[in-house]
């Protein structure tokens, strides 16, 4: 049975805005008008074979919403300073991305499998401050599985030169998260480590950020790298306020 659409134009004084039972009422360039709500039922969706695509593409969506979720998470510490607003619809985008790259499961049972999360790599957490842009020295990453060990470092650099600070800002620290993640079973291992506060004027600066893990873990192996800028006040450092230049990425990640 096809689902058939009344439209109508409403006369009288009486103007209405919203839905009233099956009606919705709406304003247009002629007028005050009503339509009939149409649309399919979710049980005809849940079981018609017509609506298959639809619920595997509904269960993989669900799936990655969650995986994504899940992550935020594990990095929640970093992510609540460092990360946009929309980081969480952006990192759904890319979680479907992986779990579309499932070789092994068919379509509607595709998951986040170990190997394809490297799919991830280069995530940047805020969209507006990718790290890649406020951090214009070089910097090694290092995952070593065995031991356990995830490391980031920055040779000497100058701040003053190679740093792009916001204004107001009078120093800035680096940050590195190293994580187990274990999709499927939702648990994992997380280790932080932050440098220093270091100056925006400073010419001459070293940072070493070495983070552990279980050795030998069976997860994939996250390692991230963010910065945050602070105002120093009389010995004190504020965080400011807006948050607009902090940065975190996902810089490196080694699949099983």
């Amino acid at each position: 049975m096809l689902n058939h659409i009344i439209m109508a134009r409403q006369e009288g004084i009486i103007k209405l805005n919203g839905q009233i039972g099956d009606l919705s009422f709406y304003k247009t360039k002629n007028g005050y008008q009503a339509r009939e709500k149409s649309g399919v039922s979710g049980s005809r969706i849940a079981s018609d074979a017509n609506f298959q695509r639809t619920r595997e593409n509904m269960a993989e969506f669900s799936r990655a919403t969650k995986a994504g979720k899940f992550m935020r998470t594990a990095f929640k510490t970093l992510t609540s300073q460092l990360a946009d607003n929309r980081v969480s619809n952006r990192l759904m985008k890319e979680m479907f991305k992986v779990i579309k790259a499932d070789s092994v499961n068919g379509r509607g049972q595709r998951m986040v499998l170990d190997a394809e999360t490297e799919l991830l790599t280069g995530f940047e957490f805020n969209i507006n401050a990718p790290i890649s842009t406020t951090v214009s020295t070089t910097y090694k990453t290092e995952i070593d599985r065995a031991t356990g060990k995830l490391s980031i470092e920055l040779p000497d650099f100058s701040a003053r030169d190679l740093i792009t600070s916001p204004q107001g800002a009078t120093h800035f620290k680096f940050s590195a998260a190293a994580a187990s993640i274990l999709f499927e079973a939702e648990t994992f291992e997380l280790n932080l480590q932050e440098s220093p506060m270091i100056g925006i004027t400073d010419v001459l600066v070293y940072v070493l950020l070495n983070c552990q893990l279980k050795p030998a873990s069976t997860g994939p192996l996250f390692l991230l790298f963010g910065i945050g800028f602070y105002q120093e006040v009389n010995g004190t450092y504020y965080s400011l306020s807006n948050g607009a230049y902090n940065g975190l990425t996902i810089s490196q990640i080694q699949g099983v």
